[in-house]
C-alpha cells in the first residue's frame, strides 16, 4: 500500500469487514492507529468493543472518537505506517444522536439536513486530511442498503444516511472491498 492511499472495506454485519481490515493494516507495519468509534452504551456493546479489542495487537495504539477525526490525522497521523477507522457507519449514529435538535420520536427534515450535512463535513475533512498528510488510512463501514426498507422513520433516515456517506467515500476511495461471507471482492 502504498502512502496517502485511502481503502474502504464494506458489507453487511458479521461479514468480515473488521477481520479483513486489521489483516490489511498489518501488512502496513507495526505501528498503527485503530480509532474506534462506538461508545459502550449497554453491556452488548461493551462486549462488542472487548472482543474487538481483543482481536487486534497489543501494540496497536487505539484512540476512541467519532467527531473531528481530522485533527488526530493532523496531530498524529504521520507517526503510524496507517490508521484504521472502525466503524463509519458507528460514528455516523453517534454523529446523529449528538445534534441536539435530533428527536427521534419526531424526525423533522431540517434536522436530518443538519446531521447529514455535519456528517459529509467531518468526512470530507477526513479523507482531504489523509489525503494532504500522506496517512494511509483504512474505512470500515457497514452496507446498509442491501436489505428491505426500514419500517421506522428513524431506521430510513439512518439508512439513507449511511448510504450516501458511503457514496461520499467510495468515490474519494481508491480501493473498496465488499465483504460477503468473510471473502473480499474489490470492487474498485
Amino acid at each position: 500500500m502504498s502512502f496517502g492511499k485511502l481503502v474502504l472495506v464494506t458489507g453487511g454485519a458479521r461479514s468480515g469487514k473488521s477481520l479483513y481490515s486489521e489483516e490489511m493494516a498489518k501488512k502496513l507495519g507495526n505501528k498503527i492507529l485503530y480509532v474506534a468509534t462506538s461508545i459502550p452504551y449497554d453491556d452488548e456493546m461493551k462486549k462488542r468493543i472487548e472482543d474487538h479489542r481483543n482481536s487486534r495487537p497489543d501494540y496497536w495504539e487505539t484512540y476512541e472518537g467519532f467527531k473531528n477525526l481530522h485533527k488526530v490525522l493532523e496531530e498524529k497521523g504521520k507517526d503510524y505506517d496507517g490508521v484504521l477507522l472502525d466503524c463509519i457507519t458507528v460514528m455516523i449514529t453517534n454523529l446523529m444522536f449528538s445534534e441536539q435538535n435530533f428527536d427521534e420520536s419526531k424526525i423533522q427534515q431540517e434536522s436530518v439536513d443538519k446531521v447529514e450535512k455535519e456528517i459529509s463535513k467531518q468526512l470530507t475533512l477526513l479523507v482531504n486530511t489523509a489525503k494532504e498528510k500522506g496517512i494511509n488510512l483504512i474505512l470500515v463501514t457497514n452496507e446498509v442498503g442491501s436489505g428491505i426498507v426500514p419500517e421506522s422513520k428513524l431506521g430510513r433516515v439512518f439508512r439513507d444516511l449511511a448510504g450516501r456517506a458511503n457514496q461520499l467515500l467510495a468515490k474519494r476511495a481508491d480501493e473498496v472491498y465488499l465483504l460477503v461471507s468473510s471473502i473480499p471482492v474489490k470492487i474498485k
